[in-house]
């Protein structure tokens, strides 16, 4: 019986990759190079992506054979459920491989927005090191500020466990109703006192539709005009004209965006060259650990391809 054929078209972790290969056909081809994209799908079993990779009708109807969708990741935004339940084509992904490192990344943000450190370069005289020291003055102490955190998830949940050993109070607003068992220390406040009372302003909701432009300009004016704000969520969850108007107008504020929409993000975004906008090229989940076990999905790729042959 002929092993299964599974593409691969984004970079994962070559100990998973091996890991496949001694059960499966590997065939590597990459976003760059469509032709090959094409032609590997044309026999593809499963197929295995990661962010960039765009699994829509289009696709699915060069996959005729296609039996499993893989996503190493978090979220499925860039796979179409619906084309793919009505091929039959299951989608497995790995929801809880990159908590820790996106944790990691949003308090090394939050932690150099508020306490920027100087570094030494050399030797210098004292009146250059008492200038240095006074310049790296921090005005504000986590202790004495608010932490809001936009859905409650399973990463927001994690930044506000944080939040509640670091910060003077931690708030949060989600769409659920959350058990005070659950609510790891934080409050529960509407959307709009979340804006207005959040020191640090962190944004952790899904990928559905409802949350496109879900920061425009609206909810711009209501947060605080010396807010940290904090993306790593989804990138067309903030409206990037309505942000830059804002950023204009109060230059104490500062955004860190991790994620863009698109990306890589073109010459004429408006937040590009804004001194208090720091845009990161999508670096949360970029850790060896969490790209490993991201890679991990190659494992759930196989069972289902044997259930499937099982069941058939």
């Amino acid at each position: 019986m002929p092993r299964p054929c599974v593409v691969i078209t984004e970079p994962l972790d070559p100990d998973a990759i091996a890991w496949l290969a001694a059960r499966c056909e590997v065939v590597h081809a990459p976003l760059e190079d469509q032709d090959r994209v094409v032609g590997a799908l044309a026999r593809a079993d499963a197929l295995v992506v990661r962010t960039y990779t765009r699994v829509d009708a289009a696709l699915l109807d060069r996959a005729p054979g296609l039996r499993v969708v893989g996503r190493a990741g978090v979220g499925v935004d860039n796979i179409d459920l619906e084309a793919c339940r009505a091929r039959g084509v299951e989608v497995v992904h790995t929801p809880d491989a990159n908590t820790d490192a996106v944790v990691e990344f949003v308090w090394s943000l939050i932690l150099s927005a508020v306490r920027p450190v100087a570094v030494v370069e050399g030797a210098m005289s004292a009146e250059a090191w008492r200038t240095l020291r006074d310049a790296s003055l921090a005005p504000r102490e986590l202790a004495g500020l608010t932490l809001g955190v936009l859905g409650l998830g399973r990463i927001g949940s994690a930044v506000a466990h944080v939040g509640a050993a670091l910060m003077g109070r931690v708030i949060y607003h989600d769409l659920r109703v959350i058990p005070l068992s659950e609510s790891v220390g934080a409050e529960a406040v509407s959307r709009d006192a979340l804006l207005a009372e959040s020191d640090i302003l962190t944004i952790h909701v899904d990928g559905r539709a409802e949350n496109r432009g879900l920061i425009g300009g609206r909810e711009c004016g209501r947060i605080r005009p010396d807010v940290v704000f904090i993306n790593t969520s989804r990138g067309f969850v903030v409206d990037r004209p309505a942000l830059a108007v804002f950023l204009r107008a109060n230059p104490g504020a500062l955004a860190l965006l991790d994620v863009h929409d698109p990306e890589p993000i073109p010459a004429d975004d408006p937040l590009v060259g804004l001194p208090n906008a720091r845009l990161y090229p999508h670096l949360a989940a970029a850790t060896v650990p969490a790209k490993r076990a991201m890679s991990r999905v190659v494992e759930r790729v196989w069972e289902a391809l044997v259930r499937d042959v099982s069941s058939g």
